[in-house]
């Protein structure tokens, strides 16, 4: 794989900083990683934004914006309301083409979820990972709710014929509580598709060099990392008793 387009089921689930741990083992075995954020919400224009951050925690070898709109809404209203020119998936496909010429692998981390509206044409990251032939790698919260978006989000990849690669858990709580230890072994399940890590949360505030040394423990052999699922799953699941 030389692309791989990364997608929340929401926002704020820590999609960045699952990002920026598949760079980090990425980058740590030697391959040369790129980050394209196609359209950056919610940053000023000198501000520092995801791309930016995934390479100060990573050490990943470069990043690229397409689109950067100031107010913390969907790219595509972003976008009208500012005034400016959308980001379309066209535009997105053809830039992570670019990157990948020059890197061995590409990571394209959306905004928000699947199916959020990128121009008016309704243009998703959806349309841009059917455009690149890419494989999707889902970021996806630990709690209650979550089987549901996961379960939506994976149905929208099949109906468009995208692989889904796995699930990652985006920030793994200190001290889970019922639901998040028993949708380790559901998200797999409704996902159709493997559980590919659990990142702790709090991680992204590590320092660049602590968050590299660890972030292979995050991570399942198919994303590069150690993390066992099925060790990681049966864990957190002996505290729970069932009667």
């Amino acid at each position: 794989m030389d692309i791989i387009v990364i997608s929340g089921t929401g926002t704020e689930i820590g999609k960045t900083v699952v990002t920026a741990a598949v760079a980090a083992v990425a980058t740590a075995a030697g391959r040369s990683v790129a980050v394209l954020k196609p359209a950056q919400t919610g940053v000023g224009p000198d501000e520092q934004g995801d791309a930016d951050e995934v390479v100060r925690l990573s050490g990943a070898a470069a990043s690229a914006e397409l689109g950067r709109f100031p107010e913390p809404l969907a790219p595509g209203t972003a976008a009208r309301r500012a005034g400016l020119a959308p980001v379309g998936p066209r535009e997105v496909a053809e830039a992570a083409r670019k990157l990948a010429e020059d890197h061995d692998l590409v990571l394209v981390e959306g905004a928000g979820g699947l199916l959020v509206r990128f121009d008016e044409e309704d243009g998703t990251l959806a349309d841009a990972a059917a455009l690149l032939g890419a494989p999707v790698l889902v970021v996806a919260p630990a709690g209650l709710g979550t089987l549901n978006s996961t379960a939506l989000t994976a149905e929208a990849l099949r109906a468009r014929g995208i692989e889904q690669l796995g699930v990652v858990v985006g920030s793994w709580p200190a001290e889970p509580d019922l639901a998040a230890r028993c949708n380790l072994a559901d998200l797999p399940e409704v996902a159709g598709a493997p559980l590919l890590g659990a990142v702790p949360e709090g991680s992204g505030a590590l320092g660049p060099a602590e968050f590299r040394a660890a972030a292979g423990g995050w991570l399942g052999p198919g994303l590069g990392g150690a993390w066992d699922a099925e060790a990681f799953t049966e864990a957190q699941a002996a505290p729970l008793s069932v009667g």
